[in-house]
């Protein structure tokens, strides 16, 4: 055995295997290119920590030299000298220059990012221009349920007759066929919950009607006061995930869960994929995919992943939030128990082309540099790590989506 021969091969395969992103988000449109701080790359921190103090971590650092690298710019480059010469590529060139390394072969879009700034964004089918196969949607079901009730409230308002038993009932109508006609159309290939933002991954499968019209009742009341709506009632948020979950499971189609890492907007110890277990025991026909790694919970996650048929794990966002250190250790977590046939790569890439190199070119990096040292150890063949890698980048998420795709090597 040849272990250098063995690990060029490894190597090869790695950096040009076609991948499926199975969470990723819009770009931006050109003309709302600079709409966001780029800082939003490499740190979900937000306002003073993201702008002050994200651009002095290991992440930023790293994606500095990439991204200098990328562009052609010297070592010496640093993060302002990066932004400054992205901001002068042509913007249909800076898509290009990011995505084309990436052999990214089919990306599926969760386009419920944005709210009231949706329209900075394109449309999913504009995504098409970016990878070789047509792009799919993700739909965020939070999202939905927001503007279905937005729409009933303002009819009960205008027709002077707020109700809120009536108001749930059109909801819970209107909600079920959404769903049913999301789960029919083709260019759906699953759902997604932002559950961990509301009120936290300890969603409860029993439900309690008064507790359900009184959270209606006190929506319709901070609704009419502020004419702004947003589900942050526990009630609401956990009947909004038990519905999809049914239906989803009667229609074969997965759901995704936003897990662990977030901004500050997420109450850190409800976040963690332990929370979900009553919901994956009482859904056993529907396959849930815990997103984001479940960072810093990953260990959970690879053991739900393990033990329990309908779970799948992510192991995306962490590029290029972590430290190289830090994603490999993540990677390690993820193959401490997760089945290798039940884990899946993304970029959860966003806003910028940069986040979609980036989240590929760390990933793929991690993922050889772990598989690397196990085949060096002795404790993997080569055929068993390339076995990992094609099912991790392509073939898991290709059968868990249902998506038909065969792989496009590159010759």
């Amino acid at each position: 055995m040849d272990i250098n021969k063995d690990l060029w091969e490894l190597s090869r395969i790695v950096f040009s295997y076609p991948a499926i992103d199975n969470h990723a988000h819009a770009f931006l449109r050109e003309e709302h290119k600079d709409a966001y701080p780029l800082e939003g790359l490499i740190s979900e921190a937000q306002g003073g920590p993201l702008l002050r103090d994200s651009v002095h971590t290991l992440a930023c650092y790293r994606a500095t030299t990439q991204l200098a690298k990328l562009f052609g710019l010297g070592p010496n480059a640093d993060w302002e000298a990066v932004k400054a010469h992205r901001s002068s590529i042509p913007y249909e060139q800076l898509c290009k220059i990011c995505m084309e390394p990436t052999n990214i072969q089919c990306i599926l879009i969760d386009d419920g990012l944005g709210g009231a700034d949706k329209d900075k964004m394109y449309d999913y089918k504009w995504h098409d221009n970016v990878a070789y196969s047509p792009t799919k949607r993700i739909v965020r079901v939070e999202t939905v349920a927001e503007e279905l009730l937005k729409r009933g409230m303002d009819k009960q308002i205008a027709d002077s007759n707020v109700t809120p038993s009536d108001l749930f009932k059109v909801f819970v109508r209107e909600f079920n066929t959404f769903l049913k006609t999301s789960a029919a159309d083709p260019e759906v290939v699953g759902f997604k919950s932002i559950a961990c933002y509301r009120t936290g991954l300890d969603v409860t499968t029993s439900q309690d009607p008064s507790a359900i019209e009184r959270a209606i009742m006190t929506m319709l009341l901070v609704y009419v006061a502020k004419h702004d709506l947003r589900l942050a009632d526990k009630p609401i948020n956990d009947f909004i995930v038990n519905m999809t979950m049914r239906i989803a499971g009667e229609c074969r189609k997965p759901v995704q869960f936003h897990t662990g890492l977030g901004d500050n907007d997420i109450t850190l110890n409800l976040s963690s994929p332990s929370h979900l277990q009553p919901l994956i025991k009482a859904y056993p026909n529907t396959k849930i995919v815990l997103l984001h790694s479940s960072y810093p919970y990953t260990q959970e996650a690879g053991y739900l992943t393990a033990v329990y048929e309908n779970v799948f794990l992510d192991f995306g966002e962490v590029f290029p939030f972590v430290s190289p250190d830090g994603q490999r250790e993540i990677l390690r977590q993820v193959l401490e128990l997760a089945p290798t046939n039940k884990i899946m790569w993304s970029t959860d890439g966003h806003f910028w082309p940069e986040s979609y190199y980036l989240g590929t070119l760390q990933a793929r990096q991690a993922l050889f540099e772990v598989l690397e040292s196990s085949i060096r150890k002795w404790e993997l063949t080569l055929p068993q790590a390339i076995g990992i890698v094609k099912r991790a980048f392509f073939e898991n998420a290709n059968r868990i989506y249902n998506l038909g795709l065969e792989p496009r090597v590159q010759q």
